[in-house]
């Protein structure tokens, strides 16, 4: 099984990477698009095309946070901060700070990243392979907390007048923190504060009551980015999707300009093998808008209703991590892979498909999970095919960089990214002769 090398996935990597910031609707997310499908074409994938998405883009410009003691007002803090996304757009607000959430207060709540011990995950998981055994004792830490996504609900409920997110529980020094990533307009001011920045505001806090004012500014504005489709016909009349999201927080090399680089990997791969030989048709997908609410899947499930009933497999690639560890407040890499996380419809015949695979390939420190184990949906690009009843595989790694700007491309697992393709190929000729089930 002969694969795009390493190298070559890394040079697909650096080239994504160096477009700069991909959030939804940016000009470098939209050339990143343009340049896959042209690598799609040249691989001789056939229908190459990039159906527009419609989603709203956010632009931060800037934030700041200015806080003095009552008692003394010329004992101050200010500090930069950066804005939550999609939260409001332009506001300068004068308040006093509380840390519990009040009506017409600025509210500081104080944060930090999940923490998930892998002995409890494997407790849940279908299945797991770890020749190492270092699932007893390792603990992840997980990209935010588990109500990330929900942060400003208790704020906003109390008629708070702004909120302001202090990450004393961060392990490295930052304020980009790019959550929540749902799109939600969310009508008050917000923002992130880092480690140090937020130990000095508490600081002031615990001296008395504090009056902060916090200043935002941000854009939101209409704007059309495009998915990135594909095809090579094979020799049944099913389907199988191969996919992932070529958007991003930040430049991000893991998230996800290493799953853009599986997804073409793999469709190089697959265009050398002569159509009898390929299992199905195979339909290659890059969506727009993952970190607005997965708005590329959305749009293509939408659009291709009629396809879905024929779909045997969507297999979505997302994150070749490495696992890192905090040195002196530094983040720096290890040689370990982060865990990995194999999100795997409850069907026994894939979910064996998947395990063997994982071996086969040593793909270690991997666990087989149903894909609703930590929520209604998996938490992957690919999410909304699962309430479609579309049988799936989504591989997804969780490295608590994963929305940082900290994501740069010394934490790309290159070790991994040829065993990954194999692994994808493997999947997908395992299901040879499959057909939808009826219940599907």
């Amino acid at each position: 099984m002969i694969v795009p090398s390493a190298a070559q996935m890394m040079e697909w990597i650096e080239t994504v990477v160096a477009e700069g910031v991909r959030r939804p609707g940016y000009p470098a997310d939209d050339r990143v698009a343009k340049w896959a499908a042209g690598l799609f074409a040249d691989f001789g994938l056939r229908e190459v095309r990039l159906p527009p998405v419609e989603l709203e883009a956010w632009h931060p410009v800037g934030a700041t946070l200015r806080a003095h003691l009552d008692t003394d007002p010329a004992t101050i803090v200010e500090v930069a901060a950066f804005a939550l996304p999609y939260t409001m757009e332009k506001a300068r607000v004068t308040a006093p700070l509380a840390r519990a959430p009040e009506p017409g207060a600025i509210v500081v709540k104080e944060c930090a990243l999940g923490r998930l011990p892998q002995a409890l995950l494997r407790e849940a998981a279908t299945s797991f392979y770890d020749p190492e055994g270092v699932f007893d004792h390792l603990e992840q830490i997980l990209p935010m907390d588990l109500d990330a996504m929900a942060v400003l609900g208790a704020a906003i409920e109390a008629g708070a007048a702004g909120f302001v997110g202090a990450f004393t529980g961060m392990p490295w020094e930052s304020r980009d923190h790019y959550v929540p990533y749902d799109a939600v307009r969310r009508p008050v001011p917000a923002v992130w504060l880092s480690r140090d920045d937020s130990r000095r505001l508490l600081a002031l806090m615990s001296e008395g009551p504090c009056t902060a004012t916090l200043s935002v500014e941000a854009e939101v504005r209409p704007a059309v980015s495009h998915n990135v489709t594909g095809v090579l016909p094979g020799r049944s009349d099913q389907w199988a999707i191969i996919g992932s999201h070529h958007d991003a927080p930040w430049a991000s090399a893991v998230e996800d300009a290493s799953g853009v680089a599986l997804v073409l990997a793999a469709a190089r791969y697959w265009s050398q093998v002569p159509r009898e030989r390929r299992p199905h048709n195979l339909l290659f997908l890059l969506t727009a808008g993952h970190m607005a609410h997965a708005a590329g899947t959305r749009a293509f499930i939408a659009a291709n209703r009629d396809l879905l009933g024929k779909v045997v497999l969507q297999l979505h690639l997302e994150h070749a991590a490495l696992r890192c560890e905090i040195v002196d407040g530094v983040l720096v890499p290890t040689a370990d892979p982060e865990p990995r996380w194999w999100f795997t419809t409850q069907d026994p015949r894939l979910e064996k498909l998947v395990h063997d695979t994982l071996v086969a390939e040593d793909l270690r420190r991997s666990f087989v999970v149903r894909p609703d184990i930590f929520d209604p949906m998996p938490l992957t690009d690919g999410a909304f095919f699962f309430p479609e009843k579309v049988p799936l595989v989504h591989f997804l790694a969780a490295p608590m960089y994963l929305f940082d700007s900290a994501d740069t491309l010394d934490k790309v697992d290159q070790a991994a990214l040829e065993p990954l393709t194999r692994a994808a190929i493997r999947i997908v000729l395992g299901t040879d002769g499959w057909t939808r089930p009826r219940d599907h």
